[in-house]
This record gives C-alpha cells, structure tokens and sequence, in this order.
C-alpha cells in the first residue's frame, strides 16, 4: 500500500527484462534493468539459469547499483535469465515481494516477474487457497505462478497450455515474463494496457518493458508482443500463440506522457516525439502570452520544447534538477517536505527574474508539487506563471499498476480547472484534451481511465466499492 504522506506524484509499478541464448545473460540483464531503473527504485532482482537447468536468484531492496556491487552477477551463471526493477503499488515494499520471483515444483522449476495489476487478485487468492495454496507474498504477481500449478495434470502436458489457462483467468493489466529451465515466455494482457517488446542480440533474444533496455546492450529492436499473445523463446526461436480472441490496443497514455524514458518507442511510436506533439497541440488548444517557455524536469522537456516551437516563444532552461537526489525522496514533516522539493529543482534566477513564464508539466496529481513549483519561480523573480498540462485532468484513480488509488487523492476529482488554478497559484491553468492524446500519437485506442473514468476491464465490486469509501 502506497504511502499518501511522500511528496512524489505519480510512479509506475516496475519494469522486466529477460534474456535467451546469450553468454553472461545476468551481466546483460543487470545493464537492461539500469536502463529501466525509472520505471522502480524501491527493489530490483535476477534470475538465471545454467546449462545444467539450475537456477541461481540474487534480489534486493534498492538500487539496481546498490543491490548488485560486487560478486553477486559472477554468481548467476548462464545463457538464460530475467530481471525485475520494482515500485510497490499492490502488496507493499516488503522484500519478499521483490521479483522475479523462483518456484520449485515436482514438474519443474520457474521463475517468472510481471509489470502491471491484477484487478481480480483478491478473488483468484481466494480461489486458490480454498484448494490449498500457500502465497509466500503480498504481490498479486504470485497468483499466476500458483494458476500455472493449481493441477497436477500440467505434468503431463506442455507448459504453454497450463500457462495460456492462467492468463485467461487474469484480469487486468500485465507483462509476464516466465522463465524455465529451457524457455522464456513472455505475455502480455489482451487490453495490450503494458508495453512489452522483443529484441534480438546477435543469436539471442531480449525482452523488455522498453525499448531503451535494448539500447544499452546493443540489441536490434524486432517487434512488439501483442496484445492476449505468448511468445515462446528457445531454441526454436520465437513462436506465437494467442491465448485470447478478445484483443485490444489500449495502450496506458501515461507511458507516453509520464512513465517510458524519452529515447523508447512504444508501439511504434516515440515518447520523445509524442511529447514534444502534445505540447505543440497544447499551444494550440491553450496559449499563453509570455515571454519563455519552461518545463519541469525531466519527463515534461520534451512537452515544452514542442509549446515553444509552436508558440514561437524562446524554450528555457528556467528550473535545473539535482540530478543526485531519488524520485522517492520522502521527508516526514511539512517543513522538511517543502526543502525536498527545493533540493530536486532549484529556479534559475537570471532565467526567469523579470519574465511571464509558460509553465509545461506533463500532469497534476495532488497538487502540492505544482504549488510549490509555481511558488519558486515566483520566487525567484517571475512576474507572471501560466501553468499548461500535456494531459487532461486526473479525475479517477488507476487500477491497473499506477499508484493513484482513491479520488481524494486527486485534486482535479475534486476541483474545477479555476479552483485547482487558485490552489497551486497560478495566473492561468490549462490542461491538454483527451482527444489530443490520441492525435499526438495518431491512435485510434488507448487506455485514458485516469482521465474519462473509462476503465477497459472490468473493475470487481469489492475493489470499486473500497475505492469509493476512500479505503483502497
């Protein structure tokens, strides 16, 4: 359960990665999962498996730096292995919930480790344990390695199928990636609401979150895992089996706006590029008179370079991030929290002294960081700051992997675009429409739950109602 008292805004829940048929696998997963870092920083773990088909795991609560310093990567030997950067949203920070997670079973060993939310989690662990299963963890993730074994006849019979009839038991938002002794499965959800791709490494096969995790290791991007598809990667190379007719393309807009690293492309489609559309629609559909043009560091730069092409304005570096400061940075008092967010960004004086400054952030949450934003350029000499937003309002929280659970949360759920604009002390306030997010993308579909209140799947009375009494 997410801390409501932090300062941060909004966090992803994780990225994954694996890797078959390469030398040093651990070594590249270890640079692969540097490369996700963005997507959690609370824990992060590697799974390899030898040629003799034993698995080694090393996991640990931080960094990815901080948990593999010296020996541990020497250790997972093996061509095969997956990896896991996690942020806790269901079941806590706790390290047993550290993936990738390893089980050991009569019928073979495997490990698997999962991006997303499983809406229908509290009915399958009831499911489950009324036939004797016993969760090591909190996470929702756990589930589907105990569907994958809930009968004894998957013995006899090829794995895919036992894990095919897992996943059409799962509701909700997912990428798995499943290893065992001779294979990789990955598997995303037929809503395709997570982002998984395939890459390829001389004679090897990568998988991951994003395609920036391909980069690092010089891997050949080959294609994006579709929606309700698993892709089997082993020897044979990749196969494709669809374990669902119902697919969608409702990929999450807050990978585009917020979460994917500038330098990915999603479905197609570059962050980098998407943002920088979106802030030259945003000028469009709300401009300003100013004198610069500056953007929140580091997910909204890209918004704000496209509002000052199109508005002609010159593009400032008006606010600077410390760079050596954790997107996690938690103080526990009003004061101390204040001085944390001068510590992450600091007002460039001689920027903006004297200036009306167009302000570019990719969303609002709670509010209190616009507000405090707002307040140090005022600060530091702005005579006037109009705040634009390259998404609409947040008016319903997320089910599916991102850390807003409950509309009291969110203060556009509970203001106006006026009210909201007073509280953060803006002179002007605009937010990005909905139909925007798919023009700047050219989508026909996408998962904008958190701003229609639209959601994909199907939400489960016991989760809704919880949410709706302010307890989830």
């Amino acid at each position: 359960m997410m801390n409501l008292y932090s300062d941060r805004e909004l966090h992803e829940e994780c990225g994954v990665f694996g890797i078959y048929g390469a030398e040093q696998a651990a070594s590249l997963t270890y640079y692969g999962l540097h490369a996700l870092q963005h997507r959690g920083q609370e824990g992060c773990g590697i799974v390899s498996v030898d040629d003799a088909g034993e698995f080694r795991r090393h996991k640990g609560s931080g960094l990815v730096t901080e948990v593999f310093k010296g020996e541990e990567l020497a250790r997972l030997q093996g061509r095969m292995a997956i990896g896991h950067v996690r942020y806790s949203t269901a079941g806590g920070s706790r390290l047993e919930n550290v993936q990738p997670f390893l089980f050991h079973h009569n019928s073979g060993d495997f490990s698997l480790a999962h991006n997303g939310n499983i809406v229908n989690s509290a009915q399958l662990r009831l499911y489950l344990e009324n036939r004797g299963s016993l969760f090591q963890s909190s996470s929702d993730s756990e589930i589907l390695a105990h569907l994958i074994k809930k009968e004894n006849r998957g013995i006899e019979r090829p794995r895919i199928h036992a894990i095919l009839e897992a996943l059409n038991m799962l509701e909700g938002a997912f990428a798995f990636v499943i290893m065992t002794s001779r294979r990789i499965y990955a598997c995303r959800d037929k809503y395709g609401l997570r982002p998984l791709s395939i890459g390829r490494l001389g004679d090897a096969y990568v998988v991951a979150s994003e395609t920036c995790a391909f980069d690092v290791i010089g891997a050949e991007f080959v294609r994006d895992v579709e929606p309700g598809e698993v892709v089997t990667i082993d020897h044979h190379g990749l196969r494709s089996t669809r374990y669902s007719q119902y697919r969608r393309q409702q990929m999450c807009a807050m990978e585009y706006i917020y979460f994917a690293r500038p330098d990915s492309d999603i479905e197609g489609c570059n962050v980098h590029a998407y943002r920088k559309e979106s802030g030259r629609l945003l000028y469009a559909e709300s401009p300003a008179e100013a004198d610069i043009v500056v953007g929140v560091p580091d997910s909204s730069l890209s918004a704000a370079m496209g509002y000052a092409e199109a508005s002609g304005l010159p593009y400032e570096m008006g606010l600077i991030k410390n760079k050596y400061i954790g997107r996690t940075f938690i103080q526990p008092t009003q004061e101390l929290r204040e001085k944390g967010v001068r510590m992450k960004l600091s007002a460039v004086r001689s920027i903006v002294r004297g200036k009306r400054v167009v302000l570019v952030d990719d969303s609002i949450v709670r509010g209190t960081t616009s507000r405090r934003i707002v307040a140090l350029l005022k600060e530091a000499g702005a005579t006037e700051v109009h705040v634009r937003i390259a998404s609409p309002p947040m008016i319903a929280p997320c089910f599916y992997g991102v850390d807003t659970s409950t509309y009291e949360e969110l203060i556009s759920a509970r203001q106006s675009v006026a009210e909201v604009c007073r509280t953060i002390g803006a002179d002007s306030l605009a937010f990005l429409s909905e139909e925007a997010l798919y023009k700047a993308g050219r989508r026909e579909e996408l998962c904008t739950a958190c701003f229609s209140g639209r959601y994909p799947t199907a939400l489960y009375a016991e989760k809704e109602q919880a949410n709706k009494d302010g307890k989830f």
